[in-house]
């Protein structure tokens, strides 16, 4: 096997994935350089979630081959070296904002004398520290999303997966996650998330757009619109998304 190459967190080729009659994934190719935010963007049911499900060695490929950070992505879990944050919040109703946060820290083997300054650093990073007692089935979907963030962060993965992680979350919040995404970026954080709002997906550094399960063009956002030749991105996608 050929050493890995610092440089790249993700490097993904020819993936093909099926799912009965349905192909999420459809020879797909992606290189995602380390330290870098990076943005799948595509409408509901173009390949995002089954993509970054196979980075986070949810499941297996039926063709193609796939590393994160030098390792397959089970031994790069095994490592934690990754944070997933799903669409879906996996949290417990019945605990508390703290008790969960607790738990997951458990989980990702955070030592025990750091699971308190952990836990705070995530509470703040996501502005939940006044409600850190309050029971998760209490809280708004918008707040639960800011939980599961937290959770994400706790154990400070070198490869961040993030499927839609502001969703329900209010302009202002929005805007402080993204100060907090590209902080962790600059301390060498790689972000793999998937978006299919164009505003938020103009924020990352590097943009993927994906539609049925294939890989359409990537680039910056300036790249992409000069070569759809159009004044924005939401319709640079439209028009690279046309049959060629």
């Amino acid at each position: 096997m050929e050493a890995p190459d610092a440089a790249v967190a993700v490097r993904a080729e020819s993936l093909r994935k099926t799912f009965g009659t349905l192909t999420a994934l459809d020879g797909l190719d992606l290189t995602v350089a380390t330290g870098r935010i990076y943005g799948l963007l595509g409408p509901n049911g173009s390949g995002k979630t089954t993509l970054i499900r196979a980075l986070a060695g949810l499941i297996r490929p039926d063709a193609g081959t796939v590393t994160v950070l030098g390792r397959t992505p089970a031994a790069a879990v095994a490592a934690g070296l990754i944070g997933y944050m799903t669409q879906a919040a996996a949290l417990y109703s019945e605990l508390s904002i703290d008790e969960n946060l607790r738990f997951f820290a458990d989980l990702e083997g955070v030592p025990q004398d750091e699971m308190g300054s952990r836990v705070d650093d995530a509470l703040r990073a996501v502005a939940l520290t006044p409600r850190r007692g309050s029971l998760v089935g209490t809280l708004s979907g918008g707040m639960r999303t800011r939980v599961s963030l937290a959770a994400t962060l706790l154990h400070r993965p070198a490869l961040l997966l993030l499927d839609e992680p502001t969703v329900g979350v209010d302009p202002a919040l929005r805007r402080d996650f993204w100060e907090h995404f590209r902080a962790l970026a600059r301390g060498g954080t790689t972000i793999l998330v998937s978006s299919h709002v164009m505003d938020e997906a103009a924020r990352c550094d590097r943009l993927g757009l994906i539609r049925a399960g294939r890989l359409l063009a990537e680039g910056t956002v300036a790249e992409l619109c000069a070569r759809a030749g159009t004044a924005d991105l939401e319709s640079a996608f439209l028009a690279l998304s046309e049959p060629a």
